[in-house]
């Protein structure tokens, strides 16, 4: 489980593929290695990934190795990824951290597109397209995971929703690399998903 407050961005050293078999290798800083063990799991933008290899290198840098199969390069963005790409990091939720976002799995539910950019001196706001039967599980005001961040919706509308984003989060995640028309990974709460769907049963008994 994960919480959804990315830890740092981390630069993608390479990317191989072979016999739909993907081997991801991030770079990071010595502190975000603390404990890490062979088998743990990260977030990387927001999907839950296992720790294959890590080894020390010059500056005081670790590179993580993960194995990426097929189904998860078919249902979120990894597959776009590639060396000098900056991606989300996050480490999973030990007992007694605490919570500053949301509980996160980590498994992606939708691809999404980033529509349009508000920016001004001092507030961005972010615009993604989200298409039924996802858009049923967003709310004004709720929890939704994009590139695993937990972040609050802003409006909704038919066809998107927004967020709002503080310097802060721009500076720690890659949201504020983001580009009109480049994807993203949403996870949507899912204390949400399960209300939804259990309304829609009941109303059809």
């Amino acid at each position: 489980m994960f919480t959804g407050i990315v830890q740092s961005q981390a630069e993608v050293i390479s990317v191989t593929t072979a016999n739909k078999l993907s081997r991801l290798v991030i770079g990071v800083d010595r502190h975000l290695i603390s404990q890490l063990q062979l088998g743990a799991s990260i977030a990387i933008n927001g999907v839950c990934l296992t720790v294959v290899t890590f080894d020390e290198q010059a500056d005081e840098q670790y590179h993580i190795a993960f194995d990426v199969i097929d189904e998860t390069l078919r249902v979120t963005t990894l597959d776009q990824v590639v060396a000098g790409d900056w991606v989300n990091m996050e480490r999973s939720l030990k007992v007694g951290d605490e919570v500053g976002g949301h509980m996160v799995s980590g498994h992606v539910h939708f691809k999404s597109t980033l529509v349009k950019r508000d920016e001004t001196a001092t507030n961005t706001t972010l615009y993604f397209s989200c298409e039924n039967p996802w858009l049923k599980y967003v709310f004004d005001k709720g929890f939704i995971t994009i590139n695993g961040t937990s972040l609050t919706v802003g409006k909704v509308t038919d066809t998107m929703f927004n967020v709002h984003l503080i310097p802060e989060t721009l500076t720690r995640t890659n949201l504020g690399k983001l580009n009109v028309a480049d994807k993203v990974n949403l996870e949507f709460d899912q204390q949400t998903m399960t209300i939804v769907n259990t309304i829609e049963r009941m109303k059809l008994t």
